[in-house]
């Protein structure tokens, strides 16, 4: 790009080029709505951690209905863990074995790093034209009845007509249009570790929650198997010192305790978090110019996988108002109705997804008595009824998305 005068005025413009903007993009140009992509890492920049490593079938489908094959692709980079298991204090409580899918229709859902997500979904955008601007940080963002000016760190000036802001926790272009975030973070910590598959290891491929591991001091433990490796997370206790369990000494201690001695040393990312509950103000600019997709919008904490596969219907949902408002024209009332529908029908989404993330999060850190006794009465019946070991098993992710009857919005 040479200087301010030569840049092209864009139909849209979308900050971020993770899964909300990826699909955002593929939306764009189903419609044939010309995009430009922008992000602030080069397209070879390296991405720690698996992050969203779980993609529902819904997800799945909506990577069909933008980009006809991707949501097979995706499907076919990932694994499909066919047992859940759950242990209460060493003890079995739980099991369940799914069949096979059949194999001419997308599994009920996939495990896969997010890094090999983006990478499939973004071979997909270049396949089907659209522009990138890389090593790219968005600054400033103003807009008025006209459109928008978005000004990078090197002071090259961008037009179009629309913004989406798909650029992450710490959106540039959230702050720059004076929206906020609002929400609690978590009191608990917890310890996330990625581990590389290892076939010396007799580990078998199955999802395993366990509360109160007896080999962990009584706290909770979940891993879950992804395409290439597992992740496991410990939730810490309220008096924890985090950094005694993500030493290499530390890790070698307890990783032992989850997974099979060979895991030790495959080690591949380690962090801790204190998950945040947020969702954002407002979802566009007073002047309906600006809309807001994925974790630009919405924090949750990752039990029952509702960020990514809340992002992508964000994003879908954004292309359609956008597409509707170029139609009729952006200062119309019905390209402001549009604009305006999506606003509210996404915050209703992340309000209901950040209380179905809640739950599972006060049911997994045991943070009532209430919840405390109905958890250990629930254990010692369950080995003889699956009813209440399948409550078990199923709390820590929330209310199942089907849950909410008739409101797709609550993808």
């Amino acid at each position: 790009m040479s200087d301010t005068s030569s840049a092209r005025r864009h139909s849209v413009l979308i900050v971020g080029a993770g899964p909300a903007g990826l699909s955002a993009a593929l939306a764009l140009r189903k419609h044939g709505i010309d995009v430009l992509v922008i992000e602030r890492r080069g397209p070879d920049s390296p991405r720690p951690g698996s992050r969203a490593a779980y993609l529902h079938g819904q997800t799945l489908r909506h990577f069909e209905a933008i980009s006809p094959g991707l949501g097979r692709r995706v499907a076919d980079a990932g694994i499909m863990w066919h047992t859940k298991r759950t242990l209460w204090r060493g003890r079995d409580i739980y099991c369940q074995t799914y069949p096979a899918p059949d194999p001419e229709d997308l599994p009920p859902f996939t495990s896969l790093p997010q890094t090999r997500t983006e990478d499939i979904m973004l071979e997909a955008c270049i396949a089907a034209g659209v522009e990138f601007e890389w090593d790219c940080n968005i600054v400033n963002i103003t807009s008025d009845t006209s459109g928008v000016l978005a000004t990078d760190s090197r002071g090259y000036r961008w037009e179009a007509d629309y913004v989406l802001g798909a650029d992450g926790a710490r959106s540039a272009v959230r702050s720059a249009i004076g929206v906020s975030l609002e929400g609690p973070r978590t009191n608990h910590e917890f310890v996330v570790v990625d581990l590389a598959h290892t076939p010396e290891a007799d580990t078998p491929t199955e999802r395993v929650f366990h509360y109160q591991n007896p080999r962990l001091g009584g706290r909770n433990t979940l891993a879950v198997p992804f395409a290439g490796g597992w992740r496991v997370d410990l939730s810490l206790n309220s008096d924890d010192d985090a950094s005694t369990f993500t030493t290499p000494e530390g890790l070698s201690d307890w990783i032992p305790k989850v997974m099979s001695r060979e895991y030790v040393d495959r080690v591949t990312w380690v962090s801790t978090y204190r998950f945040a509950q947020q969702t954002a103000t407002a979802l566009t600019d007073t002047h309906r110019r600006v809309l807001l997709c994925g974790e630009a919008a919405h924090l949750f904490a990752p039990f029952g996988a509702r960020g990514m596969n809340s992002s992508v219907p964000d994003s879908i949902s954004a292309v359609s108002a956008v597409e509707l408002a170029l139609e009729h024209g952006p200062r119309t009332p019905r390209a402001h109705a549009a604009i305006e529908l999506f606003e509210r029908e996404r915050l209703d989404a992340a309000r209901y997804n950040r209380a179905c993330a809640d739950l599972a999060l006060q049911h997994m850190t045991g943070a009532s008595r209430a919840i405390r006794v109905k958890q250990r009465i629930a254990a010692s019946v369950a080995i003889w009824g699956r009813k209440t070991g399948k409550w078990l098993d199923s709390a820590p992710y929330g209310p199942p998305l089907a849950a909410r009857r008739g409101k797709a919005a609550a993808y």
